[in-house]
């Protein structure tokens, strides 16, 4: 059943593809912005962005826009800015900055891309050991709830009826269902897709055995674990067997899904599976928006996924953008971005700043556990599951048409 998208671009490809969008997105942005700003001080920033945040920074990029120009008002400065956009799997994105793409902020899927960019990049065997880092190690720190203003998790969707009868994560690994979510490798839905269905699956089984999650971190619950760990490791094998198309990207796996008209069930954001139901191939003359194409599966349990965002200290010192970037991520905290945030179906960090409260009753109620809790980290979970010659590595064995 297994067949797979090519998930890399070779090494020309992805340079050529990279290097030819920034001159031509340079290009259009310059002759457009010269005579729309040509009697104010223009700034322009580029936030570096994972695949389904389009709807949401587009939207929010203008209200902070306005923002700035206001409060630069009041100082008796005339100051615009403008927020430039680049979106992709998170782990691809991470990869293009690590390779001199000039992002003033990073607003990817999972702290490990971010942590990357860092790591990789100091690494790297064209950058000298003396260079300064692109952000400061304890980035994460400096904003709050360990800079993740918006969370999300993984849901199902599936078409309308529910013809497979898809009820929770068990019901993916039967014969006749056919699975779409994009790779682990380049994307971070997918690592989230990957680390909730091992959770499920670890949770299952220690319930089987008189134990929960809780009990994960037990020595005397060790040897449950381990028996609960193989468990889970034979379910993940057994999940990916379904799983027809692997796209770069979850963006790509909803359109997969939705255009393509491949698959039984999407597995991926919380987000992008309301994104898809509320707003993508809807009834026009249905009031509510809601889909008359697909149904929203909630599990018994998922993860409580993310996503952080961070200022680049290299790029923002060299271009004089660090004041702009910092109250850029600040205002996702605001009411404003709260608000914006919910309405774009990621869950609010603080749900009392969400001025409009309809935006949050489309949230379903789901028992979430925590990377951490699981896991440990993103680094020993990228180690053991994720990096080369990790369990996905083991056991996603693609077939050969």
């Amino acid at each position: 059943m297994l067949s797979t998208q090519n998930s890399t671009l070779s090494r020309f490809s992805f340079y050529f593809y990279l290097y030819f969008s920034i001159l031509i997105l340079s290009i259009s942005t310059f002759s457009t912005l010269y005579v729309k700003y040509a009697n104010a001080d223009l700034i322009t920033i580029l936030n570096v962005s994972y695949d389904p945040t389009r709807e949401f920074y587009k939207e929010f990029n203008t209200q902070f826009e306005k923002y700035w120009e206001e409060n630069q008002k009041k100082k008796g400065i005339n100051q615009k800015v403008v927020i430039n956009q680049s979106h992709g799997g998170s782990g691809v994105q991470a990869r293009a900055i690590m390779s001199g793409l000039e992002a003033d902020v990073a607003t990817l899927a999972l702290a490990y891309d971010i942590d990357a960019i860092n790591s990789d990049a100091i690494n790297s065997k064209s950058q000298s050991q003396s260079q300064p880092k692109l952000l400061d190690s304890n980035w994460q720190k400096r904003l709050p709830y360990n800079s993740c203003p918006y969370t999300s998790t993984i849901i199902f969707l599936v078409r309308k009826g529910n013809p497979k009868n898809i009820r929770d994560w068990d019901d993916l690994i039967k014969n006749n269902v056919e699975v779409i979510m994009p790779n682990p490798k380049t994307s971070g839905a997918a690592r989230w897709n990957y680390l909730a269905a091992w959770g499920y699956a670890l949770n299952y089984k220690l319930a089987k055995l008189g134990g929960d999650l809780t009990k994960i971190s037990q020595p005397q619950f060790a040897p449950q674990v381990l028996e609960a760990e193989k468990y889970a490791k034979t379910f993940i094998t057994s999940l990916y067997k379904q799983v027809s198309v692997l796209d770069t990207g979850a963006r790509g796996s909803t359109t997969t899904f939705i255009n393509r008209n491949i698959g039984d069930v999407l597995v991926t954001w919380e987000n992008e599976v309301l994104l898809a139901f509320y707003n993508l191939n809807s009834d026009k003359s249905d009031k509510s928006g809601k889909s008359d194409k697909f149904e929203i599966v909630i599990p018994s349990i998922s993860i409580s996924a993310e996503p952080p965002v961070a200022v680049i200290d290299k790029v923002v010192d060299k271009r004089g953008t660090r004041a702009v970037a910092e109250a850029y991520l600040k205002y996702l905290y605001s009411p404003t971005g709260q608000t914006l945030a919910a309405k774009h179906f990621y869950r609010p960090i603080n749900n009392d700043y969400v001025t409009e409260k309809k935006y949050l009753q489309k949230f379903s109620k789901i028992k979430l556990f925590s990377l951490n809790d699981v896991f440990g980290d993103w680094n020993k979970a990228h180690k053991i599951h994720f990096a080369d010659k990790g369990i996905f590595d083991q056991i996603y064995q693609p077939q050969k048409k």
